[in-house]
């Protein structure tokens, strides 16, 4: 597995806009993912970040590293979001590559802990996160909150 970085490596911004909308985008947030990858890429700042798990030259895996995942927990952040592995490569903890490069670029952003927001039960805490609570999302959903120490 391969793990790329779109910020350092802009050549991928193309193929990475594609896969992180064929899996998170509507056809109404089509240009948030279009427009967040292309001006991560010349940012001076650590945030946000987007990342692609390779296998070969094929994109199994996506996440990304941003200032807020739509959730009233504004005070809190970076938020890893859009974490996705293709179905067939689930079960080998390849989630754990995108999470520990999430970890490694907020600590070199200065940001001490990382936040993620899921209704997945029991997924992240094998990766160390620890519950701290419920968030609410501008839609009228609410998903629980997590944190991890970096």
């Amino acid at each position: 597995m391969k793990l790329i970085s779109v910020k350092e490596n802009p050549e991928y911004k193309d193929q990475a806009i594609t896969f992180f909308q064929s899996k998170w985008a509507s056809e109404q947030s089509m240009m948030v993912y279009e427009d967040c990858i292309t001006h991560c890429i010349s940012s001076p700042y650590p945030l946000p970040q987007w990342y692609l798990l390779m296998d070969e030259d094929n994109i199994i895996g996506c996440a990304g590293l941003i200032t807020n995942d739509f959730i009233s927990r504004m005070d809190l952040y970076p938020w890893v979001c859009a974490i996705y592995i293709e179905e067939e490569y689930r079960g080998n903890a390849y989630s754990s590559i995108l999470l520990d490069k999430a970890k490694t670029d907020a600590k070199k952003g200065g940001f001490s802990h990382l936040y993620l927001c899921t209704d997945h039960i029991g997924l992240y805490e094998k990766y160390g996160f620890d519950y701290i609570g419920t968030g609410y999302h501008p839609w009228g959903d609410q998903s629980r909150v997590y944190q991890l120490t970096v």
